[in-house]
């Protein structure tokens, strides 16, 4: 008879909801201890340091954030929340793109409009130069795309805010350079060249190749035409 009760699809455990409830509770509690979390974006160390746990317990954590759609997985380790990833800062989301590949600084097309030389805005899309790899991450609606350029041009940028940027100078010649290898898609009649120092753009250029000096002069010469 005993056999029969323990087999029996009917068998129920003493006190089985309350244990999933406190379960849901603490899975909440512990999300709003991580909204504190005063960073745009933040590491398994910092929801370790807010929920007062062990890294591992963490890192679990955030999975099952993640799961449920409330933390976005911006690389590994790397997080931010899912409700606010939209709504961050172009500074926030320049830092994010320095730190998704590293070493990179942002440039091109983004830099451009950053330092009103362009007319073109990319929303939601982030260019960026690296000595790694060619590569886009695409996280959230938002993209993140990165340019691999030769170790000796890797130059000529700044940090501000916190941010790697290239200097104005050196996000034309970037576009230009890329351009001339059939690279990079450039409209030249929508750069402002009266925006940067065409002393530094002259010192800057001698560091690329002949060919691609030819087509600088050939581009600032149309744009100067027009």
């Amino acid at each position: 008879m005993r056999s029969q009760v323990q087999n029996s699809p009917f068998r129920f455990s003493l006190n089985p909801e309350p244990l999933n409830f406190e379960r849901l509770m603490s899975f909440n509690m512990s999300y709003e201890r991580l909204l504190k979390i005063d960073k745009p974006f933040f590491t398994q160390y910092d929801v370790a340091h807010a929920l007062g746990t062990k890294l591992a317990s963490a890192e679990v954590l955030c999975s099952r954030y993640v799961k449920k759609g409330l933390l976005m997985r911006l690389k590994r380790g790397l997080y931010a929340r899912t409700e606010t990833l939209s709504h961050l800062d172009q500074i926030d989301l320049f830092r994010i793109a320095n730190i998704l590949q590293v070493p990179s600084y942002i440039s091109l097309r983004t830099a451009l409009s950053y330092y009103g030389i362009t007319t073109h805005v990319q929303k939601g899309f982030f260019e960026s130069i690296s000595v790694k790899r060619t590569k886009t991450f695409d996280v959230g609606g938002l993209s993140f795309h990165y340019i691999k350029i030769r170790p000796d041009l890797y130059r000529e940028f700044i940090k501000r805010d916190g941010v790697f940027i290239a200097l104005p100078e050196k996000a034309v010649l970037d576009c230009l350079y890329l351009a001339s290898l059939g690279r990079y898609d450039l409209d030249g009649s929508s750069l402002d060249l009266t925006m940067v120092d065409e002393g530094m753009l002259a010192d800057f250029s001698v560091l690329y190749p002949p060919k691609a000096r030819k087509y600088f002069e050939g581009v600032y010469a149309k744009i100067n035409r027009a």
